[in-house]
């Protein structure tokens, strides 16, 4: 699949995460998070394995979490990555 315009999904609320995508010529994570010291590299991993599981190699992702477990991420990433292909 491929980021085709600016997209979000998600909710700022606790144990929920925020979710942006938009367009860019290669693949960049950006992670704000109230757990990023213990769990960045997991946070990442699960970002980057849902993005592999839809065929995602390019495009501007920010994530701004409180708190979300690994289902929830898998939800907001697919959910914002198929937004931003309605246009």
């Amino acid at each position: 699949m491929e980021i085709q315009s600016k997209a979000r999904a998600g909710t700022m609320q606790s144990s929920d995460i925020m979710v942006f995508v938009e367009p860019a010529d290669q693949l960049i994570i950006e992670i704000e998070s109230t757990v990023l010291k213990q769990f960045e590299h997991l946070i990442r991993q699960r970002i980057e394995q849902q993005l592999a599981t839809l065929e995602v190699t390019q495009g501007l992702i920010r994530v701004s979490d409180r708190g979300a477990l690994d289902y929830a991420i898998d939800a907001r990433i697919e959910t914002a990555v198929r937004r931003s292909m309605e246009g």
